[in-house]
């Protein structure tokens, strides 16, 4: 899939407890991260789907929003239900020079596919 057009301002990774507050030089990386050979982000779009298919049991869930242009190697695979590339961080890391800001979102009523905040743009 290609990346979007035009590329979003920000990404978004999804944590399923808080980081450590500062957040250090890097975030270790989740199993499925290690496991597939990149970190997995979303879109602004994909927040909420993304969190339904892999985050679905949890009351809340930190999300780190980062800047696209602090990411070097960001390669956009694979397709949501829209169609929609994912991006994929590879050869990178998150921390506290990537990472902008982060947010405890809490699971709205009828699961996350009703997520609604401004903070995702």
């Amino acid at each position: 899939m290609a990346a979007p057009n035009p590329l979003p301002t920000y990404v978004y990774k999804i944590l399923d407890a808080p980081p450590k507050d500062p957040l250090p030089g890097e975030l270790p990386l989740s199993e499925l991260d290690k496991q597939d050979g990149f970190i997995h982000l979303s879109t602004a779009n994909q927040v909420a789907n993304t969190a339904n298919l892999f985050f679905d049991g949890y009351p809340s869930l930190w999300v780190l929003r980062v800047p696209l242009a602090r990411l070097a190697d960001v390669r956009w695979e694979g397709g949501d239900a829209a169609g929609r590339a994912f991006p994929h961080l590879f050869g990178g890391k998150l921390g506290e020079e990537e990472v902008e800001s982060v947010k405890e979102l809490k699971r709205p009523g009828g699961g996350w596919a009703g997520l609604e905040d401004e903070w995702l743009q």
